[in-house]
C-alpha cells in the first residue's frame, strides 16, 4: 500500500484513545519498522523494483514507459510552460533495401528475348530504353560461417623411373590452410558476435566443415601479433582526441596469478585487489572514433591515464565523460570532467512508483534537454552551434531544476535522507559536471557510448563466461577494439581485419595509413602501384 507518512502518524495518533501506552508503543514499533524498512529497499540495490527487472526483465527507461504516457498523446509541457516539439515518426518499414547488402554477390541478368533499340513489342511503334535503375530482388542462402574447398591435385607416377608429377594447385591457392578470411571470420563471430569457440566448433560440425577449438584459439593467437601495430595506433591517436568516454565492467579471467595481480598493482596506494573489470574507453574527435577495451585488475581511470600518457603535452586537457566513480579518475592527468546525465536521470525512473509527481517533473525536463540535443544532430550543427542551441533552450529548463531542487529542501518538501533527497543530492552535488553541455564546446550529455561499446565485452562475457588466461583477454582485447572501431565508423569490420592481415608487412611499417576511416585508399594506392615517373 501506497501511504504518506503523514497520514500514517495521524492514523496511530488517533489510537491512543482504544489502546492502553504498551499496545500503542508495539503498533508505533510496528509501523516504524514497515516505514524503514521501506525506505531501505528503496535506497539500496536490492529493492523491490530493481527485484521486479531481475525476475521479469527491464523495460526501457524512456519517458513514455516510465510516466505511463500514451504514445499517440504528446507529453505535457514541462515547467518552462512551452510545448515540447513533437517528434517525427521514423520513416521506413522495417525491411532491408536491396542497397543494404553490399556484400551480396551483384549478378546482372539480361532480358532473354528483347533489347534496347528494338521495336516495343507491345505498341509495335516505339523504341526500348535500358532504364537506369533495374528491377532487383534479393535471395538469400545458407552457408557455414566458413566455408572449405578440397583440392585434388592429379598425380601421375612414371612405370619405369618412379617419377611422380603432381598437378599444381589453382592460381591464388596458396600452401597455408587457413585463409586471412578464416581468421578474420573466428575473430568476428568470438569477439564481435559473442559466441563461444566451442559452439562455433559444433556449428561447424554440423556444416561439415570441421574447426576445432583450440585449432580457432591457435588462429586469432597468431593473427593477433600482426594486428598489434593497429591496436597500437588506434591507443595513440585515441589518446589526442577532444573527448573521451570511460567506463568499465566485470569480467574474470581464471588463471591469473599473484604474480600478475602484483605486478599490475604495484603501484596501487590502496592496496591489493580482488576484482577483475574489462574498462571501455571511446575517443571522439572530429568525425572519427575509436573504441578500446582493457581487460585485468586495473580501473577505467588508470587505464586511461595509460592511454593519455601518450597524448601530446601541447594538446589542452581533454574533455572526459565519465559516471560518478571516482574510479574512473585519471588521478596522473587533468580532464574537463563531465557527469553522466543518463545516470542522475536513472535515479530518478526507480522512484517513479513512490513519488510520481517529483519524477515526472524531472523526467519532463530531461525529456527536452535531450531533443534539443536530437534536434542539433539531426541539423549537423557543429560544437559551437550547438552550444549556442543548448544554451537558449536547455539553459532555462536546467536553471528550472537546480531551483525546484533547492526548493525541495528549503520548504521541506523532502527529506535529505529519503529516496528521492538522496537522487537529488546526487544531481547537486556533480551540477556543474551535469551541465558541462550548457558551458563547453562538444561537451556530451551522457556516457551513453561508451556503454553501448561496453555490451561487446558483456556479450562476451554472458556466453563465453571468462577468459582462461590475461594473454587470451588481451587477444580479445585486440580483436574487440579493431572490430567496434569499424563498426563506429560503418566499416565492415571483417573485411577490415582481412585486409590488415594481407598487409601485415605495410602495416608494420605504417600503421597510421591503416586507420579503418582511411585503409581503403592505402588499398587503393598500393593496388594502383608506384606512382609513373614525371
Amino acid at each position: 500500500m501506497d501511504v504518506e507518512q503523514k497520514r500514517i502518524a495521524a492514523i496511530l495518533e488517533r489510537t491512543r484513545a482504544v489502546l492502553d501506552a504498551e499496545e500503542h508503543a508495539t503498533l508505533t514499533g510496528i509501523v516504524d519498522t514497515v516505514a524503514l524498512m521501506q525506505a531501505e529497499l528503496q535506497c539500496k540495490d536490492a529493492s523491490l523494483e530493481r527485484l521486479r527487472r531481475m525476475i521479469f526483465g527491464a523495460i526501457t527507461e524512456s519517458s513514455h514507459n516510465v510516466l505511463g504516457e500514451n504514445r499517440d498523446e504528446p507529453p505535457t509541457a514541462n515547467s518552462t510552460n512551452e510545448a515540447p516539439t513533437p517528434r517525427a515518426k521514423r520513416p521506413g518499414h522495417g525491411r532491408k533495401a536491396a542497397a543494404a547488402y553490399t556484400g551480396a554477390e551483384q549478378v546482372t541478368v539480361a532480358h532473354p528475348d528483347l533489347h534496347s533499340g528494338e521495336t516495343c513489342p507491345g505498341c509495335t511503334s516505339g523504341k526500348l530504353y535500358a532504364q537506369s535503375e533495374p528491377a532487383k530482388l534479393v535471395r538469400i542462402t545458407g552457408m557455414a560461417p566458413l566455408s572449405a574447398s578440397v583440392y585434388a591435385c592429379e598425380r601421375l607416377r612414371c612405370n619405369l623411373c618412379g617419377e611422380v608429377f603432381t598437378a599444381p594447385a589453382p592460381a591464388g591457392v596458396g600452401t597455408e590452410k587457413y585463409d586471412a578470411t578464416a581468421t578474420s571470420m573466428v575473430g568476428l563471430l568470438k569477439y564481435g558476435a559473442g559466441l563461444p569457440f566451442n559452439r562455433i566448433e559444433k556449428l561447424q560440425d554440423g556444416m561439415g566443415i570441421p574447426l576445432p577449438a583450440a585449432t580457432q584459439w591457435d588462429l586469432v593467437q597468431t593473427a593477433a601479433k600482426s594486428l598489434t601495430p593497429a591496436h597500437e595506433e588506434l591507443l595513440t591517436q585515441a589518446a589526442q582526441a577532444s573527448v573521451l568516454y570511460n567506463d568499465d565492467t566485470t569480467m574474470k579471467v581464471l588463471q591469473l596469478s599473484k604474480a600478475q595481480r602484483a605486478a599490475a598493482l604495484a603501484d596501487d596506494p590502496h592496496g591489493e585487489r580482488t576484482g577483475i573489470f574489462t574498462s571501455g574507453i571511446v575517443a571522439t574527435s572530429g568525425g572519427q572514433k575509436i573504441a578500446l577495451f582493457f581487460t585485468g585488475v586495473r580501473h577505467a581511470g588508470e587505464n586511461l591515464a595509460a592511454v593519455l600518457a601518450r597524448r601530446n603535452i601541447d594538446l589542452p586537457a581533454p574533455i572526459q565523460m565519465c559516471d560518478g566513480l571516482s574510479r574512473n579518475l585519471p588521478s596522473d592527468f587533468d580532464t574537463v570532467l563531465a557527469s553522466c546525465l543518463a545516470h542522475a536521470r536513472r535515479k530518478h525512473v526507480e522512484l517513479a512508483e513512490s513519488f510520481p509527481n517529483e519524477v515526472r517533473f524531472v523526467l519532463e525536463i530531461l525529456r527536452e534537454v535531450y531533443i534539443t540535443d536530437a534536434r542539433a544532430r539531426e541539423r549537423g550543427l557543429d560544437p559551437a552551434r550547438r552550444l549556442a542551441l543548448h544554451q537558449e533552450e536547455s539553459q532555462p529548463r536546467m536553471e528550472a531544476l537546480e531551483q525546484w531542487m533547492q526548493t525541495q529542501f528549503a520548504e521541506r518538501k523532502i527529506e535529505p535522507n529519503s529516496s528521492l533527497g538522496a537522487a537529488i543530492l546526487y544531481m547537486q552535488k556533480r551540477w556543474p559536471e551535469l551541465t558541462l553541455f550548457l558551458r563547453v564546446q562538444g561537451a556530451p550529455l551522457d556516457n551513453n557510448t561508451c556503454e553501448r561499446a561496453l555490451k561487446k565485452a558483456i556479450l562476451h562475457r554472458k556466453n563465453a563466461l571468462f577468459y582462461r588466461t590475461l594473454a587470451g583477454a588481451h587477444v580479445g582485447d585486440v580483436f574487440m577494439s579493431l572490430i567496434h572501431t569499424a563498426e563506429l565508423n560503418h566499416i565492415e569490420p571483417f573485411d577490415y581485419l582481412v585486409a590488415l592481415q594481407r598487409h601485415a608487412t605495410a602495416l608494420a611499417a605504417s600503421p597510421a595509413d591503416w586507420m579503418p576511416w582511411n585503409y581503403q585508399a592505402t588499398l587503393a594506392r598500393l593496388t594502383a602501384g608506384p606512382d609513373p615517373p614525371a
